[in-house]
């Protein structure tokens, strides 16, 4: 097996320092990150195969693609609460939780508490996770059922008047995701946007707009026509 040390020269060795300003310009925090691309390090997380103990070491270096890689290399089985917890206060820029949302909590058996959980908390990336991972389940897992979803819109809409461009976006994401699985819940987001359309909040009226926008779209129609 790979050791951190081993890992952490791959990436040194595909640094590319000249991309740090153009991940800036979308919003992306540069401290503690080489440049490395997603191919890329999906490309090392596969040469390095499944590892708990060499993602918790990862994880622990700060290194933001080092972090990455932690979250495709670690097993579900092996993620419990408490690291979850402690990797998610460690968020600090949105690809980061995004990713480690994707490639490792969503497949946890604890997500749903934690969408319940983290939705409440005043942390942005804390709260941002919450809404990442609706919306991957949303995309990934095909067994949910639409009523389970459908719980979760008191989440969503909680989260609708949060002002801050991180955790708003990620609530339109985890709603336009949901509306888009089938016609039944297509109906239902729209329903729930318009609601949400009509709070007293500058970022709820935005979310409304960019999730009606997007589910009534020709293209997402026809898909799920």
């Amino acid at each position: 097996m790979a050791s951190v040390e081993q890992v952490v020269e791959r990436l040194q060795a595909r640094a590319r320092p000249d991309q740090l300003i153009g991940m800036a310009s979308f919003g992306m925090a540069v401290e503690q990150r080489l440049g490395v691309s997603i191919p890329e390090l999906r490309r090392i997380a596969k040469e390095v195969g499944k590892d708990h103990r060499l993602a918790l070491e990862l994880w622990d270096t700060g290194i933001a693609e080092a972090r990455i890689v932690a979250a495709m290399v670690d097993r579900p089985e092996d993620l419990t609460e408490e690291q979850m917890e402690r990797w998610a206060a460690g968020f600090n820029s949105w690809d980061v939780c995004d990713q480690v949302c994707m490639n490792l909590f969503e497949k946890s058996p604890l997500v749903w508490k934690k969408i319940v959980d983290w939705s409440g908390r005043e942390e942005e990336y804390v709260r941002r996770a919450a809404y990442a991972l609706i919306a991957c389940l949303a995309w990934h897992d095909k067994r949910t059922t639409d009523a389970e979803f459908v719980r979760l819109f008191p989440v969503i809409r909680q989260g609708a008047t949060d002002e801050r461009n991180y955790v708003k976006k990620a609530v339109s994401w985890a709603l336009r995701n949901v509306g888009k699985r089938n016609r039944n819940l297509n109906r239902a987001a729209i329903e729930l946007a318009k609601e949400i359309g009509r709070m007293d909040s500058k970022a709820a009226r935005w979310i409304a707009s960019d999730v009606i926008r997007e589910l009534n779209s020709e293209a997402v129609q026809k898909r799920l026509g």
